[in-house]
């Protein structure tokens, strides 16, 4: 089980600081999310490259739910973005 934490409060810090989704994702479905947190952020993927430290072609790879990135580099979208990565058992 994977489950991503969107954290806003070092962007929006009087908005509630935490919501979680918990549900199974797979890399597609992870692909899509930091997507859409980018856009909603109005953040282009050149600018959120250079922020979180990765290349342009690793960040449009990830999201499109290609190639396989290392936990690092997807752990640097991440924390760019707000978003965390907290993998538990399953139940």
């Amino acid at each position: 089980l994977i489950v991503i934490s969107v954290v806003f409060s070092f962007i929006y810090p009087y908005v509630c600081p935490e919501i979680t989704i918990n549900c199974d994702m797979d890399k597609n479905e992870i692909g899509e999310y930091i997507r859409t947190r980018r856009k909603s952020l109005n953040i282009n993927q050149p600018i959120l490259a250079e922020l979180s430290g990765v290349g342009l072609n690793t960040l449009v790879a990830i999201e499109r739910g290609n190639g396989n990135p290392r936990l690092d580099t997807l752990r640097a979208v991440l924390d760019t973005l707000g978003l965390e990565l907290n993998v538990t058992l399953k139940s």
